[in-house]
């Protein structure tokens, strides 16, 4: 069967169309994304504006319409911080159920951390043994670890690389005084959620997700997507505490020419790359494997699940 997963991030809306059934490896067959930047459209009041509310609508609209034209049976959609942090998200859902026939559900913080973890696991398998996985967003940072398929201990924290830029770094490059008030923040909060994690015994295996890791870890030297899904990529502690003070002292643009890295995702490097830091810092991490299943694919994999297995 054919399924798209239409994801309502802080940064981007993404759909991506997947060709799956139960027992089987999901096969992405389309992938549709709009950069609409949700988080930047709030009022003083944290609530989506009347603008940034007609462009959703209008962007899950034409992707209602790529579902369509791509044969999907079905469509699997979710919302993320953005929307479930807004102040009148209960108003934008309805908004976009009433113009676009679309139920977007927003996803509460565990529940992104917990979908993570599930289609981390199916990448790497048992023998990956206990999984420490990180994920950053554009809104906020998802924590989990585990021996199963359903991890132990699953935290969100208001840490996404979109979040922390609006909010702590408004320079082109930003201030020396922004950045060291923003890592201080960041491993605070990530301190506090620490202990959590620790009682429950060292990791196997440690794994990050997300564009923004994926980024790092290609200026870091990784190989090129374009390489395929199954190269092994790794980023290391010590290539991160050398980036940072580079990556601080670089304009925009200049960010923009390092290899992988998009104009869209430029501006928020830095302050993803001091929330990496800081997590793999305070974890006793030494180097993460880059995962290239995620959320998107966490969702399909669940719903899969709850499929019989024959007839599919």
């Amino acid at each position: 069967m054919r399924l798209g997963v239409l994801d309502v991030g802080s940064n981007t809306v993404h759909l991506l169309v997947m060709d799956a059934h139960p027992g089987a490896r999901p096969l992405p067959a389309h992938s549709h994304k709009v950069e609409l930047r949700l988080a930047e459209l709030l009022d003083e009041h944290g609530a989506v504006t009347d603008e940034g509310v007609e462009r959703l609508v209008t962007v899950i609209a034409g992707a209602v319409q790529a579902a369509e034209d791509k044969g999907c049976e079905d469509v699997l959609p979710f919302a993320t911080s953005a929307v479930r942090e807004a102040t009148n998200a209960d108003a934008v859902l309805e908004r976009v159920r009433t113009e676009t026939g679309v139920d977007l559900q927003a996803l509460s913080g565990e529940d992104e951390a917990r979908l993570t973890f599930l289609a981390v696991r199916r990448w790497f398998g048992w023998s990956a043994g206990k999984l420490l996985v990180l994920d950053i967003g554009g809104g906020s940072l998802e924590i989990a670890l585990g021996m199963d398929e359903e991890p132990d201990a699953a935290v969100s924290l208001p840490l996404g690389a979109g979040r922390l830029t609006a909010g702590w770094l408004p320079g082109d490059p930003p201030q020396p005084d922004d950045v060291r008030a923003l890592r201080r923040h960041a491993r605070a909060q990530i301190a506090r959620a620490v202990g959590e994690f620790t009682r429950l015994g060292a990791p196997d295996h440690v794994v990050a997700t997300s564009k923004t890791f994926k980024q790092l870890a290609r200026i870091a030297g990784a190989a090129r997507s374009a390489e395929g899904l199954y190269v092994p990529r790794t980023l290391s502690r010590k290539s991160l505490e050398e980036w940072v003070p580079r990556l601080a002292t670089m304009t925009v643009a200049e960010r923009c020419t390092l290899p992988g890295v998009s104009e869209g995702r430029a501006r928020q490097l830095l302050a993803g790359a001091l929330v990496a830091e800081g997590a793999m810092d305070l974890f006793g991490v030494d180097d993460v494997e880059i995962c290239p299943w995620a959320l998107r694919e966490g969702v399909i994999l669940r719903r899969l699940d709850h499929l019989p297995t024959t007839g599919a």
